[in-house]
């Protein structure tokens, strides 16, 4: 992509706005950062800039003819592609990127990207902390917190890049052609932005949209929706991974390990004993980064010493203390149902769980299900704890047992006054943390530094 002397509108000035528009600067651009909102000032913005003056900002109602000085058009995740203003962007012929798209053009060496409902962070962590410990000259970026704009001029000829992608990220992809990639799974989640679940599927897929038969493309043999796309659709060599069957080819869990089936031969990897990660999903996503490190051509001494090595990700169910004989988890980043239901399956204690937040419109019954006596009592907090309640009382949850409070800090001192030794105390909300909290790191950060300091 020619990007020298071009007008570039981001729209979006967060952490990947910021990003893209310092690569477009650094690239001999000329970028545009909008923001919609007015909350914030554009002196506020630039300071955030590496270069502020190549830049151009503005804040608020989108100047009236603006989209005629304009060469491109790069959206930031946050911002939905069916906007009034980008499809207006869109009809004056601009060309519509993500900031994903425009790193990918940018960067050199080669992708590996992992998408999914749930999984993500901690598998991209993990298939990092592999391709780090094989090749110094790895980049982990993406969804994970480090924007792949801030690494794109960094990277070589030889670099690879390991990427967490969300489907923000994947809907106005173009030319983004992963060598390995990995599906981890598809559930429920972000309809209020991609309306059907037809297409947050369509969109979770594209992921795989450039690569072909001489690219591998990792999927879940359990989820029934990536089993016939990898059956029938998949345009990439698949390898499947199983946490309930032995497969015929693929990585499969068997008394306790991670084994491997190939051409015949079976080989036991890793012993789930020793790793650090706990519950069926987090074996899921050791076994999704053992394909994707071994397609990419890592040793398996090397991926083995580094995922014995591998400490759980912050706020995916994170160990935050031990407080007379409660131990309390994090999991914060379990932001809709189906991530929270692998929060709960992972506790071995009756567990006090702190639930709610904002309302993305999900459904609350099969988590509640699948709660399988582990919950001793249900605390619940934010925009969505009435609707959850009521979830709870259809699925026959004792209402004894469901607690109502208006903030997070109240669910805590509920917890903390009455958990018992040897229950556990989960943080794992089902919700968004919008509305009390801006994103679900700050949400997990104010929870372990309560375990720290106030018990």
């Amino acid at each position: 992509m020619e990007l020298k002397d071009k007008r570039v509108l981001v729209y979006g000035a967060g952490r990947s706005g910021i990003g893209a528009a310092d690569l477009l600067a650094a690239a001999g651009a000329s970028p545009v950062l909008y923001a919609d909102k007015t909350d914030v000032s554009p002196e506020e913005i630039r300071k955030q800039l590496a270069c502020p003056e190549k830049a151009e900002v503005i804040v608020g109602p989108f100047p009236e003819g603006e989209e005629a000085r304009l060469d491109i058009v790069v959206l930031s995740p946050g911002v939905p592609t069916d906007l009034p203003l980008v499809i207006k962007l869109r009809d004056a012929g601009l060309p519509v990127i993500g900031e994903v798209e425009l790193a990918y053009q940018t960067a050199k060496g080669r992708v590996l990207a992992i998408t999914g409902t749930n999984g993500k962070t901690t598998t991209t962590a993990l298939v990092g902390a592999i391709m780090a410990a094989h090749d110094p000259d790895t980049f982990v970026v993406g969804n994970i917190g480090n924007a792949y704009t801030k690494e794109a001029l960094n990277t070589t000829e030889h670099s690879t890049v390991v990427a967490e992608i969300s489907s923000f990220q994947l809907e106005t992809i173009k030319a983004f052609h992963p060598a390995v990639s990995a599906i981890l799974n598809i559930t429920e989640d972000h309809l209020n932005r991609h309306h059907t679940m037809e297409e947050y599927i369509r969109v979770k897929e594209m992921i795989t949209l450039n690569q072909t038969k001489s690219d591998v493309c990792v999927l879940n043999y359990e989820d029934a929706v990536l089993r016939s796309f990898g059956e029938t659709a998949c345009p990439a060599r698949v390898i499947w991974f199983s946490s309930a069957r032995e497969l015929p080819e693929g990585l499969f869990l068997k008394d306790g390990h991670i084994v491997m089936r190939s051409g015949g031969e079976t080989k036991d990897i890793l012993d789930t004993e020793k790793l650090m990660l706990i519950g069926a999903h987090n074996f899921e996503n050791v076994m999704a980064a053992v394909a994707m490190t071994m397609s990419a051509g890592v040793p398996l001494e090397t991926i083995v010493k580094a995922a014995y090595a591998f400490e759980p990700v912050a706020h995916r169910i994170e160990f935050a203390g031990k407080k007379r004989g409660v131990v309390w988890y994090n999991d914060s980043k379990g932001t809709n149902p189906d991530a929270a239901i692998k929060g709960i399956e992972a506790m071995k204690w009756p567990t006090f769980l702190i639930a709610g937040g904002y309302d993305k419109g999900s459904d609350y019954r099969d988590w509640i299900r699948a709660f399988g006596g582990r919950v001793k009592k249900l605390v619940l907090e934010g925009k969505t704890r009435f609707d959850i309640r009521d979830a709870a009382l259809q699925c026959g949850f004792p209402e004894e047992d469901i607690v109502i409070v208006e903030t997070m800090r109240e669910a805590m001192d509920y917890c903390r006054d009455h958990a018992e030794e040897g229950d556990a105390v989960l943080l794992s909300p089902a919700c968004a943390s919008w509305g009390e909290f801006p994103n679900y790191e700050v949400r997990g950060d104010v929870f372990k530094e309560y375990v720290k300091k106030e018990i």
